[in-house]
């Protein structure tokens, strides 16, 4: 027997309403699949510290690479890539302290947070970060005297907030006292004042960093002397 192919003109009106329907209902869960993909997760609130160390399986600072490079890769979704300034800066702010804890004597978490994370166009933002590397830099000043000085230039060029810079480039003074850091890291506080014109205190600073022997290098010295004399020049101008 011959097979007879039916003219589709003969296909009842409700068989193309079904089929219809059904094309757009797969459309529509296609569509909706395709959104669900693409929409971005927030970064949660870090799990408690003492659960990350349990888990470390008693290698903290493998376990903090390991966590700081989860961090780092959060933005970077499946069909989506996150700004930074869309983060939620008080958890990642607890994410860069478990990882810091975990490994306190690496700088990943302290340079991420004052060279990276500060750097998106949101004071706020910008703001708590400095903070956690100030907060941070007072248990080891030795180690994290870096990312404090960077702080300390993020403040000054990119909030342009003066006495914010001048609290940290202080910290980094008195903080620093015999530990081997550059001599530009102490002479920060000096050149601060300088910019608020504050020329007497910066006369001061200078002063007293050669005076105990905190610099010794000798063209060092010859630069603060120089500096020195242009102080001295501005403020007698002042007085007239």
């Amino acid at each position: 027997m011959t097979n007879r192919l039916r003219p589709m003109a003969s296909v009842p009106h409700f068989a193309w309403l079904l089929l219809a329907c059904a094309l757009l209902l797969q459309l529509g869960w296609r569509w909706n699949q395709n959104n669900d993909a693409v929409q971005a997760q927030p970064l949660p609130a870090p799990p408690p510290l003492a659960a990350v160390r349990l888990a470390s399986l008693g290698d903290p600072p493998a376990m903090a690479k390991g966590w700081l490079l989860y961090l780092q890769a959060f933005e970077d979704q499946p069909g989506v890539s996150l700004p930074w300034r869309s983060l939620d800066y008080d958890h990642l702010a607890g994410w860069l302290e478990t990882g810091l804890a975990l490994d306190p004597r690496s700088q990943y978490a302290l340079v991420a947070a004052s060279e990276v994370y500060a750097g998106v166009s949101d004071p706020l933002r910008t703001r708590r970060m400095l903070d956690f590397v100030a907060r941070s830099f007072n248990d080891a000043p030795a180690h994290r005297w870096p990312a404090m000085a960077q702080a300390t230039l993020t403040a000054k060029h990119q909030l342009h907030d003066l006495p914010l810079a001048l609290a940290y480039a202080r910290q980094l003074r008195l903080q620093t006292a015999g530990v081997q850091v550059p001599p530009w890291v102490r002479e920060m506080e000096a050149f601060i004042l300088e910019d608020m014109d504050q020329l007497d205190s910066a006369r001061i600073v200078l002063g007293g960093l050669i005076q105990d022997g905190q610099i010794s290098d000798p063209h060092e010295l010859a630069f603060l002397a120089r500096r020195l004399d242009t102080l001295a020049r501005k403020l007698s101008k002042n007085v007239q």
